[in-house]
């Protein structure tokens, strides 16, 4: 089996259980005085490359996991050490300065490249998308820009000689993928999750005597300016709106009522 160098990207999001608020310019979502967390789909990502060492011992030289963000994202690369990275990498971000602290898709995908190859990785397993701007890019740019091959929104991940076999739900079942090393992942919220079985079969979280032993692994810090990449503003929020309320439902009496109803919505 071919040994792997995982990278696992981290993004540090509002917190999934907190209610996003739209600034009173309407240009983005309040962050100030919010709880954050890791995002969902990142924290996949780290059990994923757990268990991945866990079925092939040995073969997991390293799990790296990565984040650029606020001086605050360490607390985020903490917690993924604690679940079982071996150390991180945080590149700090300005917080002062919205053209850093906003990284567009291809900026991190172009970032992420320059780590790939300074670290020597051969296996990125990153999240799908990040529940804050949902983009879904970052991990296909990625896999463009390093010429690998790439098997998206992951339900089932498995390591074959030198060949990873992805298991992804499609409408009306199942499609597998086989991609050569190296190669990109992306994770669904199927990943690790099999409801139904005993919990140890269930994904983990950091327990206190993990975060104690995280804070002596090793986090490596660096700055955008230690990285050859051009990060050049592409895109422009135009508006930041909260979606419409929800419209209170109607009861019927009868389907010939229910009918009727659907016929006055044009529904039918």
């Amino acid at each position: 089996m071919t040994s792997l160098r995982i990278l696992v990207p981290i993004k540090r999001v509002i917190d999934y259980a907190i209610k996003p608020r739209v600034n009173a310019t309407k240009t983005a979502v309040m962050t100030s005085g919010v709880k954050m967390s890791m995002n969902p789909f990142d924290e996949l990502s780290i059990e994923e490359s757990v268990r991945l060492r866990e079925r092939n011992g040995d073969a997991v030289q390293d799990i790296l996991a990565f984040s650029a963000g606020p001086a605050k994202a360490a607390d985020t690369l903490r917690t993924a050490m604690a679940m079982g990275a071996d150390r991180a990498l945080l590149v700090e971000l300005d917080e002062k300065r919205p053209e850093e602290i906003d990284l567009e898709p291809l900026a991190v995908a172009k970032l992420l490249r320059e780590v790939v190859r300074q670290e020597g990785c051969n296996m990125v397993i990153c999240g799908k998308q990040s529940i804050d701007d949902d983009s879904g890019q970052t991990g296909q740019m990625l896999a463009g820009l390093l010429g690998w091959g790439q098997a998206t929104q992951a339900a089932k991940v498995e390591v074959q000689g030198s060949e990873v076999v992805v298991t992804k739900e499609v409408d009306g079942g199942e499609e597998v993928v086989r991609v050569k090393l190296p190669a990109v992942v992306t994770t669904d919220l199927r990943l690790n999750e099999p409801w139904g079985f005993p919990i140890s079969c269930q994904r983990r979280y950091a327990t206190l005597p993990n975060i104690m032993k995280a804070k002596k692994k090793p986090m490596e810090k660096k700055t955008l300016a230690d990285f050859n990449v051009e990060f050049r503003k592409r895109l422009e929020t135009v508006e930041v709106v909260e979606p419409p309320p929800r419209q209170g439902g109607g009861k019927v009496d009868s389907v010939d009522g229910l009918i009727s109803r659907l016929k006055e919505l044009g529904a039918i």
